[in-house]
């Protein structure tokens, strides 16, 4: 393995981790800090059942986690992708900047771009990949 190809898996790897941290900050955000009643209620504000709400959270607690162990994480990322991009769109009122009124949808789209590469490029180094039990349960014959 050449050098420039070494570097590159530890490049997916800090992209791995920096994203998964993230998507668990904003998880523990609506959790902690909007509380899910807020959260909830921010998603009704926007026309959506409160469904949205529990999944989104729910999305970015365990799809943050997984992506973070490496743990499918080319899927992982994929399933991520949705709510990034409903983020954007709830954010999309609000102008270009974060540092705007409410945030702007900047973040939120640069959020879904870094799914669409971690979901394209894969975990990188010191991953967990899979689970011999699930792998097996979803193993055709």
């Amino acid at each position: 393995m050449s050098t420039s190809s070494n570097h590159s898996v530890y490049a997916q790897t800090l992209l791995r981790l920096s994203f998964g941290t993230m998507l668990i900050s904003h998880g523990l955000l609506k959790v902690f800090v909007f509380t899910v009643p807020g959260t909830v209620q921010f998603f009704g504000g926007l026309g959506l059942p409160a469904i949205a709400a529990y999944a989104t959270i729910f999305g970015e607690l365990v799809g943050g986690t997984a992506i973070l162990l490496g743990l499918y994480t080319r899927l992982a990322a994929a399933l991520t992708i949705p709510l990034l991009l409903g983020a954007t769109w709830a954010h999309s009122g609000n102008g270009w900047v974060f540092s705007s009124p409410n945030g702007g949808w900047e973040y939120p789209a640069y959020l879904a771009l870094i799914a669409v590469v971690v979901a394209l490029q894969g975990a990188g180094k010191f991953a967990i990949g899979s689970i011999g039990f699930i792998d097996r349960l979803f193993k055709r014959s």
